[in-house]
């Protein structure tokens, strides 16, 4: 089992950024609308007035989006705020134990102006110490580009392009002082806070709708089949290997896949869904995007030149001290458990295809010796 040592933040040493706020934020979607739009706008924006607001589209996966069209008035024009809007909460009636909401707002609203990716831009961000977080940004659509989707062929180049966005996202703040403890105690460090290290035992109830999966059962090996919970004794490995690792920190995406990016018209990828943002080191989303972006085939000839593709594009972003690739090697060994986590509890009517994903890091796990490497066998 893994270690005890944990990092937890104290949501009452992270307090709204908008003290005069009386009303809490809302938990459930029926309370949008014009009005509650102009209170909370007029908290970072006075005098700005939602005098119309149209719903557009709702996704509803662990979280809410609500694309919007708003009619402003002249001051909230004035202060820039564009008709078209995508709000994001948790309006989902789920995971409501977890502050994955808070973590993004605090991300957009302390962080996302500091970084060298390209990240959307938020209008309003805030939260409440219970956990409930929110954020209002650009509806994407207008930049004229597409969302990405875990399951699009990206092919050789267009994971380098993956890469090459991804060595900038880490490169950027390399053991930077704006991302330690002291300076933003807000973010959490990877594999030490329980969003990461109980995500098995968090998502445990969805692992077993997928075991009850025909099509699931045809691809997951034997030996996890005969006993899932080895998928838990493996990711305990897991964190207790990062939490002895020593190294120079970045700011991870945390759930770094094709999924969580929108393609812009240029082809460079802007990075989305910053719930699970980490103080960590860039193997974590480094295995997650490559093997799940290539298909297996391509994985399995071009895995070892991708990476050094990617640890030359990361120090020429800026990061120091980089490990070598014998040891990325064998970071990207065991860090394919995370996929395999990950995906395994993923539940389709969420908005990603898990089957595909779940060959995936399946066949890369047997291939890379991941659950023997971890559980010592």
């Amino acid at each position: 089992m893994a270690s005890k040592t944990v990092e937890s933040v104290d949501p009452n040493a992270v307090p709204s950024p908008y003290p005069g706020r009386a009303d809490p934020l809302p938990w459930k979607r029926d309370a949008v609308d014009a009005g509650w739009l102009t209170r909370l706008i007029q908290n970072k924006y006075p005098g700005a007035v939602a005098e119309n607001l149209e719903e557009v589209q709702l996704l509803d996966s662990h979280t809410t989006k609500l694309r919007i069209a708003v009619d402003w008035n002249e001051v909230g024009k004035a202060a820039g705020l564009p008709r078209n809007l995508c709000l994001k909460s948790n309006w989902s009636g789920q995971f409501n134990n977890v502050d994955i909401c808070a973590l993004e707002a605090r991300f957009y609203y302390f962080l996302a102006d500091k970084m060298k990716c390209p990240t959307a831009k938020c209008y309003y961000a805030d939260w409440d110490a219970d956990g409930q977080g929110l954020i209002l940004l650009e509806d994407l659509i207008d930049r004229g580009g597409k969302f990405g989707h875990s399951t699009q062929h990206a092919g050789m180049n267009g994971v380098k392009t993956l890469l090459d966005g991804a060595a900038k996202l880490h490169g950027g703040l390399w053991s930077s002082p704006l991302i330690s403890p002291t300076n933003a105690p807000w973010l959490q460090t990877s594999m030490r806070t329980p969003v990461d290290y109980n995500q098995v035992r968090i998502m445990w109830h969805w692992i077993g709708e997928n075991l009850k999966e025909p099509n699931f059962r045809a691809i997951a090996p034997k030996h996890y089949l005969d006993e899932p919970r080895r998928v838990e004794w493996a990711f305990d490995k897991l964190v207790e290997f990062e939490r002895a690792f020593e190294a120079p920190y970045c700011v991870i995406l945390g759930d770094c896949h094709q999924g969580n990016t929108y393609i812009l018209p240029t082809g460079e990828r802007l990075w989305l869904d910053w719930q699970l943002v980490r103080r960590g080191r860039p193997w974590r989303d480094m295995t997650y995007m490559m093997v799940g972006s290539l298909t297996i085939e391509e994985r399995r000839h071009n895995e070892r030149d991708l990476i050094a593709y990617y640890r030359d594009r990361l120090i020429a972003a800026g990061a120091k001290d980089v490990i070598n690739l014998d040891e990325i090697w064998e970071q990207y060994r065991r860090w394919v458990m995370y996929g395999i986590q990950a995906w395994v509890a993923n539940m389709d009517h969420w908005g990603q295809s898990g089957l595909p994903m779940n060959e995936r890091f399946f066949t890369a796990g047997e291939d890379l010796g991941t659950w023997k490497l971890l559980l010592g066998e």
